[in-house]
């Protein structure tokens, strides 16, 4: 392992059981001789204490309480070349009481309302391992109509769209008729007393008029907006992604504050993890900035990883690592994308006669990426500039003037697809860098 890095797994462990810090993986299978090389990062008191160049070969097997295995019911394995040794297991490694603690040393990540960040420091968890929406002290649901640049096909409400299971997050997309009644996408829906958009516009409130029908589909997003947002770091994401056509999971950065405008992604957006739920193109991961909310700029710079199997139908670690002079992408601790600002992200963008890279010349190299950004999840559908017009079986055009509605009477064709349409997230960490 090269320095600090992330390994084929990584867990923070926030809490001892009986008195000892387990990390558990159920499904790694080790074999007699078998080295796991590691590190580990321990904060006590605000002082952080490191080991490096960690290195253990398994000897034996254990039971839970790590007394040795009977070797006459122990599994049977092909022969491997490791030391004779007794076949039971070493004590486990313990540091030095003397070693000297390690001072912080500052990171490049800064945190909204907070000093100086060491780095390493795990400056935000999330569990998810409350009940309800009320249990999480972090984040807030988004309560709107949500509108430029993609105007995708659905309303954010959290009732009966945001649930919890397993201690995972879960966000489910309902039908909006089934929550009200047959018929109502041609009346009105105000969602004024406790919009989160701005009042007095449709964001928070619409009234249907002959093809411009209500959403058909009501999800749920939730976003640390009003909590917490961070510039650079490593923010690290298990998530089981949604299946079914014209599906769209939200697991993104969000600028905080508009510095660079607040149309067409002139201040950007960053996906940590993106799949389209149809089953034609769910094995194309796709990861990175978008800074324009057309094509061919739109997806330029966006990294993708293609699977072996579509990305929704497990759970998998996704990770971002966000510098001051680029970004990196990671699945399951493969790297699959690296994004090199070089001379600034103004210059690609000029070249694809991008209207507001102008406004980015103000900035870094980074730019817009060089602002405080927050995280949101949520699941989103359809939409104007996220599935081409060539796709088989597309029911509506991007920019046809009846897109939602033509989306809508083509129910029977996309419905039957989300019967594993739910958006599961088990964790989410931010470390300094």
């Amino acid at each position: 392992m090269e320095g600090l890095e992330a390994g084929q797994w990584a867990r923070d462990i926030t809490k001892p059981k009986n008195g000892t810090w387990y990390f558990r993986d159920r499904n790694a299978e080790l074999k007699l001789g078998d080295k796991i090389y590691f590190w580990t990062y321990v904060i006590k008191n605000g002082l952080g204490y490191r080991q490096d160049d960690g290195e253990w070969t398994v000897t034996g097997f254990v039971n839970e309480d790590g007394t040795p295995v009977d070797p006459s019911v122990a599994p049977t394995l092909a022969p491997v070349s490791a030391p004779t040794q007794p076949s039971v297991a070493p004590p486990p490694y313990r540091a030095p009481t003397t070693a000297p603690p390690v001072q912080c040393q500052p990171s490049a990540t800064t945190v909204a309302g907070r000093g100086a960040i060491c780095q390493g420091e795990l400056i935000f968890n999330e569990e998810f391992s409350g009940s309800a929406l009320k249990d999480l002290n972090n984040w807030t649901p988004e309560i709107r109509f949500p509108e430029q640049p993609d105007y995708p096909f659905n309303v954010y409400v959290p009732d009966n769209t945001i649930s919890f299971e397993d201690g995972s997050l879960v966000i489910t997309p309902v039908l909006t008729e089934s929550m009200h009644h047959e018929g109502f996408l041609v009346e009105s829906l105000d969602l004024t007393n406790r919009c989160t958009g701005q009042l007095g516009t449709t964001e928070c409130r619409r009234e249907a008029s002959g093809a411009q029908i209500l959403p058909p589909v009501t999800t749920g997003k939730i976003t640390t907006r009003h909590r917490f947002g961070f510039k650079f770091g490593r923010i690290e994401v298990r998530a089981k992604l949604p299946e079914g056509s014209w599906l769209i999971p939200e697991i993104n950065l969000e600028p905080t504050e508009h510095v660079y405008g607040s149309l067409r992604y002139e201040s950007g957006l960053i996906r940590i993890a993106f799949a389209r739920g149809n089953p034609s193109l769910a094995k194309k991961l796709c990861g990175g900035p978008i800074l324009s909310d057309s094509d061919p700029f739109r997806s330029l710079l966006m990294k993708e990883k293609i699977g072996i199997d579509n990305w929704n139908k497990d759970y998998h670690n996704y990770t971002l690592i966000w510098r001051p002079n680029g970004l990196q992408l990671f699945v399951d601790g493969e790297r699959y994308g690296n994004i090199d600002p070089g001379d600034g992200f103004f210059s690609t963008a000029r070249q694809h006669a991008v209207p507001h890279a102008s406004n980015w010349l103000r900035g870094t190299v980074m730019a817009p990426l060089d602002e405080t950004f927050y995280i949101s999840l949520g699941l989103r559908v359809g939409g104007v500039h996220d599935f081409a017009d060539d796709i088989p079986d597309k029911p509506w055009r991007n920019r046809g003037s009846k897109a939602m509605l033509d989306f809508w009477k083509h129910k029977t064709s996309w419905h039957p697809s989300w019967y594993n349409s739910n958006l599961k997230v088990d964790y989410v960490k931010v470390f300094a860098l």
